[in-house]
């Protein structure tokens, strides 16, 4: 079987190298870059995790739970062993008057070419998690990171002062209007984004119904494309498989637009070297477990033959 889902993304990757525009960019690294892009995964052939380098299905599913729970405070991620969202909180408690250890200004970049430097930032971001974890006023204050995703998927403000609850909304949708030109779900809300940690990248999805099948299209405003976007593509993929779960549908495609798809000048060659790998059958997706969408647990999602060839490391620009 030819691996159609994932010949998308390794397509991606190589326009991108060949068709990019040098840009600078927030974080000071530089990208390269091309506006407007999209790909299509037919999620009844293979679940879209990456073969030609691992990708880890533990923080992809926690996360997403994470989202699903309209939880904002890392803690939930620490307690999964999840730390891709660790980064932003560090920064904002090493930015902070009670933090009083050792310098860590511009640590994202500093801790890649300052071997000494680098252990010190392990160190601090170590009790940094440990204090997360112990302590509950700690993590109250540092923990949470605002109005991201799970906020304004679940608790949407309005501005009386009520609550909209956007994926409840959305599944009640599905189910008593499949034809809704409106079942969307939006995670960029103009008043909030100043005081968000990360503002969204990925900002709206909305979901089809055709023939028994549900389909999800996403549009992301900007695509790290190395380190971000395959987990992107396995998230709202394993996301479409349970809303039609909850809704009793099959599913059908995951539909990716990209606004800004950029390759970061330091992945480069991490790129590349993906690009020159084997590419193996997709793996199967599979959910065990009866219980609601806002129930379910970590362990009852699992993917099964998957076979990658060995992850590819490669810094992240905060």
């Amino acid at each position: 079987m030819t691996n159609t889902n994932e010949q998308q993304y390794l397509d991606l990757l190589s326009y991108v190298l060949k068709n990019g525009h040098e840009k600078s960019d927030r974080t000071g690294t530089g990208t390269i870059s091309t506006f407007g892009y999209q790909m299509r995964f037919d999620l009844s052939k293979s679940f879209p995790l990456l073969t030609t380098k691992k990708v880890p299905f533990g923080l992809i599913k926690s996360e997403l739970l994470w989202f699903l729970h309209g939880d904002t405070n890392i803690r939930y991620l620490l307690k999964h062993k999840n730390h891709i969202w660790d980064e932003w909180a560090f920064k904002k408690y090493i930015e902070s008057p009670e933090y009083k250890g050792p310098d860590m200004t511009d640590f994202g970049r500093r801790s890649l070419v300052d071997e000494e430097f680098a252990k010190e930032y392990k160190i601090q971001k170590k009790q940094f998690d440990e204090s997360i974890l112990d302590d509950d006023d700690f993590a109250k204050k540092f923990g949470d990171l605002g109005f991201v995703y799970g906020a304004q998927w679940r608790h949407w403000q309005t501005r009386d002062g009520g609550i909209i609850d956007q994926i409840a909304n959305v599944i009640d949708q599905i189910k008593k209007t499949p034809d809704s030109r409106r079942m969307i779900v939006s995670a960029w809300n103009p008043e909030d984004v100043p005081s968000m940690a990360l503002p969204p990248c990925h900002t709206l999805f909305q979901f089809y119904v055709n023939d028994g099948k549900l389909s999800c299209q996403l549009y992301q405003r900007s695509g790290d494309l190395f380190l971000g976007v395959p987990f992107n593509i396995a998230s709202y993929a394993l996301l479409t498989h349970l809303i039609a779960r909850e809704t009793g549908l099959e599913v059908g495609e995951f539909i990716h637009t990209l606004g800004d798809a950029h390759i970061y000048l330091n992945h480069i060659e991490q790129v590349k070297t993906q690009l020159s790998r084997e590419l193996h059958d997709g793996p199967q997706l599979e959910i065990n477990s009866d219980k609601s969408i806002f129930d379910i647990d970590v362990s009852d999602i699992q993917v099964k033959d998957y076979n990658p060839e060995p992850a590819i490391k490669a810094p992240i620009a905060v």
